[in-house]
């Protein structure tokens, strides 16, 4: 264990331990952007910046700890740092907010408030062509080239669908081999578009195709519930898992108009034996 000061508290933490760790388990608070622990410790964002006694400002996320190290968070200097380089992310990106699938859960935009910060005076960047058709969507414009998509994929998913070319100010993000999206590989996991902190990566939106075919009395719609939705439906919607029954989901796919509700259980067992079957064979 060593010893540091963070803002004249005394903290121990274990050697080799990022100094945002340690501020984390301190119970101070250090704003992230890029970060992803353990994975993706790059400090491109440079939101994670602290004033370190002796060396001037380092980003927490990639600064191990050492005996006697200083360290102040709240600085003035800090601050403006922060903001600065929040502000150069930001006049780099799409900020259409008000029509941003994730106007409610983006990082960035959360610390823009934070920040006070302003949109981008100049021209918006435009974004470049994607397969609309793929159930992967992606919008460059809203890139804010924090990597998180590229560790998420290669690291835990082991799918390396993300890559990157260029360095500093002209990184960019892609996909692997400049490949169309379609070629590349992606299992569809989604947990590019959990992590990704902007709406540069979404998934496809056919609510519009959907409602055209409730509204059309010659196309009769067919729900098939899978077990994991049965069983998660409600927390999105705040309803208690005694709330959340099968019968009101049931109820609730008809309130919308579908005509019919089916529970795809059973075929989902088949489904496992099937494929326990295949991987033991």
């Amino acid at each position: 264990m060593v010893t540091i000061t963070i803002n004249g508290q005394a903290v121990e933490a274990p050697e080799g331990t990022s100094v945002l760790d340690a501020a984390t388990a301190a119970g101070v608070t250090i704003p992230t952007l890029c970060y992803l622990k353990d994975l993706n410790c790059i400090g491109s964002c440079r939101v994670c910046l602290v004033d370190v006694e002796g060396e001037g400002l380092a980003a927490s996320c990639n600064t191990a700890v050492r005996e006697g190290m200083r360290v102040r968070t709240d600085t003035p200097q800090v601050a403006a740092a922060r903001r600065a380089n929040l502000q150069a992310i930001m006049d780099d990106h799409r900020a259409l907010c008000a029509t941003c699938v994730r106007q409610d859960t983006c990082a960035l935009r959360d610390l823009a408030s934070t920040f006070n910060l302003t949109d981008a005076p100049g021209p918006l960047p435009e974004p470049a062509p994607w397969d609309a058709d793929f159930p992967l969507q992606r919008d460059s414009s809203k890139c804010i080239k924090c990597m998180r998509c590229v560790a998420i994929c290669e690291k835990v998913q082991h799918c390396a669908v993300w890559d990157f070319t260029g360095v500093g100010p002209s990184t960019k993000i892609i996909v692997r081999d400049n490949l169309p999206i379609a070629e590349a590989g992606c299992a569809l996991c989604g947990q590019c578009i959990t992590h990704c902190p902007t709406g540069a990566l979404t998934a496809r939106d056919d609510v519009s195709l959907i409602m055209e075919a409730i509204l059309d009395p010659a196309v009769e719609t067919v729900v098939q519930v899978a077990p994991a939705v049965r069983t998660a439906w409600g927390e999105g919607l705040g309803l208690s898992r005694e709330e959340a029954t099968p019968g009101r989901l049931a109820a609730a796919l008809h309130a919308v108009g579908f005509d019919r509700v089916f529970d795809t259980d059973f075929a989902a067992d088949l489904t496992i034996m099937e494929e326990g079957s295949e991987f033991v064979e």
